[in-house]
């Protein structure tokens, strides 16, 4: 297995150690993670790859708090959220981490503002301020002019960039993009990875699984899983970055 890079600086917002994931299909045991030792720091732009099966997915929602490991720790923030209780991982979710999938997710009969809104409701924000917090975060990706419009109304890059704006409206600590530019043609999904090059820029803690080369460049840092292992883990500066 290859050497997972060290990296060097304050303590990690994501830890991970001896990480194991096991289903059960039949009388068969899957072994999706096999061991997985990982640290992720503030401000770090990371891609998470590999084959179909390779268990990056099972990585991401155990990260996401959409899961537990079966054996292992999982820490966020100093907080070790794979002893935590279903409520305590639902506001663990809802307020720290930010998702962003490939299906967008978005309410169909709901306007771009009231997406945007509802991770705001489940954290119990008054109606004003939720507001007044959607209206800034869909003008941060450059939906000003869009607010009113439903999913139906917007081109595949605008529900796109209401996902992202729901993913950041409650300022979360890490940011999950599952092939986020899977449903878009090729030119607006560079749109949607200039927007993540900005957020980084601006100091946003971005994890993405991508399966697609050109998209991993834009990170700089690699993660490659094979067989629920990290094979690989590199890091390149700014100026490497494509």
């Amino acid at each position: 297995m290859a050497a997972v890079a060290q990296q060097q600086g304050p303590e990690p917002v994501i830890r991970v150690s001896d990480l194991h994931k096991n289903y059960r299909m039949g009388s068969d045991t899957i072994h999706a993670l096999n061991g997985v030792d990982c640290a992720i720091r503030e401000n770090e732009y990371v891609a998470v790859m590999g084959p179909s099966g390779s268990g990056k997915s099972t990585l991401m929602n155990i990260i996401g708090c959409l899961d537990r490991p079966s054996s292992g720790e999982y820490w966020l923030s100093g907080e070790n959220v794979s002893k935590l209780g279903d409520k305590s991982l639902a506001r663990v979710r809802n307020r720290r981490i930010g998702f962003v999938f490939q299906t967008f997710n978005l309410l169909p009969r709901a306007t771009a503002l009231q997406n945007v809104e509802i991770p705001l409701m489940y954290g119990g924000v008054g109606r004003r301020q939720r507001r007044a917090r959607a209206r800034a975060t869909l003008e941060r990706v450059g939906l000003k002019d869009r607010m009113k419009h439903k999913p139906s109304e917007l081109s595949g890059g605008q529900r796109q960039r209401v996902a992202v704006a729901r993913a950041l409206v409650n300022e979360p600590e890490i940011l999950l993009a599952d092939e986020p530019t899977g449903n878009l043609d090729s030119r607006t999904g560079e749109d949607i990875m200039d927007l993540f090059d900005t957020l980084y820029d601006t100091g946003q803690t971005i994890i993405l699984v991508t399966h697609e080369t050109h998209i991993a460049a834009r990170a700089h840092r690699h993660v490659h899983l094979h067989d629920g292992v990290v094979t690989q883990d590199h890091s390149r500066s700014r100026t490497d970055v494509q």
